[in-house]
């Protein structure tokens, strides 16, 4: 019989991380944190002064003017959700698929979560129509939801959602009471960012949405753990903070003052720090093109990336080949890829897709190298596609996919 639920399959404690840069430490922030490396202590709860300020302006200067009583700080972006929706109340409602670490933080709670569909030409938002139908079911089986989590540059799919999407989203989420949590973690990474328009739902309802960002995504390493949450500024805002600070406290998530300060340089946007973003982007864009390429051009189905270090693909057209190789459900395909490929390839089961859908995120960073040298190479190569470890790991890559291709062709039936 299929197993028809995760539970008791694969690593119990698995928790796919974002998509990692893959690239060695900028030599500033570096610098920055050693300076700060004798300051034993961990910041108050919430952030301080300097984190907050920065904050501030990194918001400002994206048409969202914000007060440093209007923000707060954490070990990540977790510890920031677990927070909002402790102190929000209610069911939660999130796209499906979606980030992987979303549906957790609500259930370790004891908090429903109920997945929505989204639309056909991205993820990271629902359907507004399929939302609205939702929240009807929801309520009618005596279910209190109040928080709709979504992401306009999105993790999993590396979509990012049309403007008109996200206004007939919001607009329906807001008419139904719901409070938004924006995730905007991936917001900087556009891949076309002049050709790209990206629209927050703050800009839209100031008043209804609070955004979230993990500098992961973006400015620091994974193992820097930082993340910032912008409130609203109206009284619902003010206290929707204070309980977040309270549970931050109960918590003990406070941000290392060595880890705030590379924080708050990161945030200031200085020279270094955005030459260097925009060239991790560009990398990034250019191996995520070359990695759909090989998977669509297999017969896998993936919406071309458009943001973030990863892409989302559907091997259900190959589902013929995977069973011959005893892959049956996105667990078992997890292990297959992760094993023929080397590198870690999380099942869609990860993100809120059903068991039996084919579904893997694949991220860009191991295919930069295995050492830092090779990954600074990419950084500084007018053709990083064409280095031989980057050549090597894309080839692996395609003729994975395309042995997949050959032996599916080979099981069809005659006609």
């Amino acid at each position: 019989m299929r197993r028809t639920d995760p539970e008791g399959h694969g690593p119990v404690r698995y928790g796919p991380p974002l998509p990692d840069q893959g690239l060695p430490v900028l030599p500033e922030l570096r610098a920055v944190l050693a300076a700060a490396a004798d300051r034993a202590h961990a910041e108050p709860s919430g952030g301080g002064p300097e984190i907050l300020d920065a904050a501030c302006g990194y918001w400002s200067r994206r048409g969202l003017p914000t007060a440093p009583d209007r923000v707060a700080a954490a070990p990540g972006a977790p510890a920031l959700l677990l927070a909002l929706t402790g102190a929000l109340g209610g069911d939660v409602l999130v796209p499906r698929p979606c980030a992987a670490w979303w549906a957790p933080q609500a259930r370790l709670l004891g908090r429903s979560v109920f997945h929505v569909a989204t639309p056909a030409e991205c993820g990271g938002v629902p359907d507004p129509y399929a939302l609205l139908e939702t929240v009807r079911r929801v309520r009618a089986e005596g279910g209190d939801p109040r928080l709709l989590v979504l992401s306009v540059a999105d993790d999993p799919t590396a979509t990012v959602a049309p403007p008109e999407v996200v206004h007939e989203t919001v607009e329906a989420a807001v008419g139904e009471g719901l409070h938004i949590v924006s995730d905007e973690t991936w917001r900087d990474t556009l891949h076309q960012p002049h050709d790209t328009v990206l629209l927050s739902p703050a800009e839209m309802l100031p008043g209804e949405v609070t955004v979230l960002t993990d500098l992961a995504g973006a400015f620091l390493p994974q193992g820097w753990p930082a993340a910032v949450a912008r409130f609203t500024d109206n009284a619902s805002g003010v206290r929707l903070r204070s309980r977040v600070l309270d549970v931050l406290t109960v918590l003990g998530a406070r941000v290392a003052e060595p880890v705030a300060a590379a924080a708050a340089y990161a945030l200031g946007e200085g020279e270094g720090i955005t030459e260097r973003l925009a060239a991790s982007v560009r990398l990034h864009a250019r191996v995520a093109t070359a990695a759909h390429h090989a998977t669509v051009g297999s017969g896998a189905l993936a919406r071309p990336p458009r943001a973030g270090r990863h892409l989302y693909v559907d091997l259900g057209p190959l589902r013929s080949a995977l069973g011959a190789h005893g892959v049956g459900d996105a667990q078992d395909l997890e292990d297959f890829l992760t094993a023929r490929l080397g590198m870690p390839a999380p099942g869609g089961h990860r993100f809120g897709d059903e068991l039996a859908a084919l579904r893997v995120r694949l991220a860009t960073g191991p295919l930069l190298g295995r050492t830092d040298e090779e990954r600074a190479e990419c950084l500084t190569s007018p053709s990083p596609l064409e280095l031989p470890h980057v050549q090597r790991a894309l080839t692996l890559l395609g003729s994975a996919f395309d042995d997949l291709r050959d032996d599916a062709q080979r099981w069809e039936p005659p006609r």
